[in-house]
């Protein structure tokens, strides 16, 4: 950095080259006068030594003078969108002709495009986002709250989406976006007729298996009962690979151990607690009842969870802020975990009059609360649906658990909480309890949980 000077001078002599005002415009002048201007330039680049100022010094003056202009409009700018609006652009005080003796307030350092380090903070998010709405659920997902977006000048999370999808180039995602019908989601498609059939043979291969063991007997009655259990599961497996209930890679392991330990529970539970509790031994009775009504329950199940996924999406899609989502979405979730409730308890009824058994609740409670831990799972809260779960397998290893301690010495105290229920409500109280227990839990979470919009783009 150094300062040229450039001197003036009009006293007596004048330097070469240069005459003074006054005998440029013809005026006589009685006395001399010595005028002597300094003028201090500081420019980036400029010669050392003072010299001749030639074609290089404009252009270092030229660019230096450009970025000060740039940023004295960087400082504007942040003081404008700190001062108070009035009509004309005047402020308070400017407007009612007052003065006051307060400066005015500097500006604030710091960025003057806040949204910028958002943006590149979360591009992958923005690139692939088929709308505001995604960003918006990501954004909500990594933390993102209303009090956040004020700090970034925006009124809530979905003004702030916006901004970053109209800033944030996309590729030809946008376009398969326009093509896609409103309100549904991007892994949401209509279900055509082949997947509505997929989601009926879990319901039919059942059913024809317990046929065929009814109608065996020995060896051949096991073998059909292999065969049958093995297509029920395959089917049902390809129900879960595709379709509403789709949830690839989200789910656990120790979700697919729960869920057999109930199901057997569900087949044989009773028979097991009866045998403890004095009845006759021989091999463990088998109630197939609730496993057919859940097999045939998948195709409801299905429904419901395409029904929740839609109607969500079509509420965030119309909702222009987090809280006025949720409050839309919990009664939903109720509403489709009544309807497929309702829509179960019809199917048990309606096996029991060809396979009779003891009660619809337990099977209804296990439906309910297989259908929330999937429906958790589905919209990527595996470890909760698996916590439901592993509850109600607890509770119901402990009943059988607290009758055999009851047997010993001194611990008959144990098995009585066990033996009340049973002798009150039947051996079906137990799988009742635990599963409805869970599955009231797991409702709970879920109301929260699944009013998120976050929720909805997994």
């Amino acid at each position: 950095m150094s300062t040229s000077r450039i001197t003036e001078s009009a006293a007596g002599e004048e330097p070469a080259g240069m005459r003074s005002i006054d005998s440029l415009a013809g005026i006589p002048v009685e006395a001399p006068v010595d005028i002597r201007v300094d003028i201090q330039v500081d420019i980036p680049g400029a010669p050392s030594s003072p010299g001749g100022w030639d074609t290089c010094s404009d252009a270092l003056l030229a660019d230096s003078l450009a970025t000060v202009d740039k940023e004295a409009d960087k400082e504007v700018d942040k003081a404008a969108d700190k001062r108070p609006y009035t009509a004309g652009g005047k402020t308070p005080d400017q407007a009612s002709g007052r003065t006051t003796g307060r400066k005015p307030p500097a500006p604030r350092r710091g960025p003057a495009d806040p949204v910028r380090a958002l943006m590149h903070r979360h591009r992958e998010l923005c690139e692939r986002a088929v709308d505001p709405l995604e960003i918006a659920a990501g954004l909500e997902a990594h933390g993102v709250t209303d009090r956040t977006a004020a700090r970034f000048r925006h009124r809530d999370v979905f003004s702030l989406a916006e901004e970053l999808y109209a800033r944030v180039p996309r590729g030809a995602e946008s376009s398969a976006a326009a093509d896609r019908p409103v309100g549904v989601a991007p892994t949401q498609t209509r279900p055509g007729a082949g997947r509505t059939l997929l989601v009926l043979l879990p319901g039919a291969v059942c059913a024809l298996a317990v046929a065929g063991l009814e109608a065996m007997e020995g060896a051949a009655r096991i073998a059909a009962g292999a065969v049958g259990a093995l297509l029920a599961a395959g089917v049902l497996t390809l129900c879960l690979r595709h379709g509403p209930l789709r949830a690839q890679r989200r789910t656990l392991p120790a979700v697919r151990l729960w869920t057999l330990w109930l199901l057997a529970y569900a087949a044989y539970g009773e028979g097991l607690l009866d045998q403890i509790g004095g009845g006759p031994d021989g091999p463990l009775p088998m109630t197939p009842a609730p496993l057919v009504a859940l097999a045939a329950a998948v195709a409801p199940a299905a429904c419901c969870a395409w029904l929740f996924s839609v109607q969500a999406r079509r509420r965030l899609d119309g909702s222009r802020g987090l809280e006025e989502f949720a409050s839309g979405v919990r009664p939903l979730l109720l509403g489709v975990v009544a309807l497929y409730v309702c829509a179960l308890t019809a199917l048990v009824l309606l096996v029991g009059l060809a396979l009779p058994h003891t009660s619809a609740v337990p099977a209804v409670a296990l439906g309910a609360l297989l259908f929330l831990a999937r429906l958790l799972i589905v919209h990527g809260f595996p470890e909760s649906a698996a916590a439901g779960l592993a509850a109600a397998c607890a509770a119901e290893a402990t009943a059988p658990a607290l009758l055999l301690a009851g047997r010993l010495p001194g611990c008959g105290f144990l098995a009585g909480p066990v033996e009340a229920a049973v002798g009150a409500w039947g051996a079906g109280s137990v799988p009742a309890i635990a599963c409805g227990t869970a599955a009231l839990g797991l409702l709970a979470h879920a109301t929260a949980a699944l009013s998120r919009a976050s929720a909805h783009t997994v």
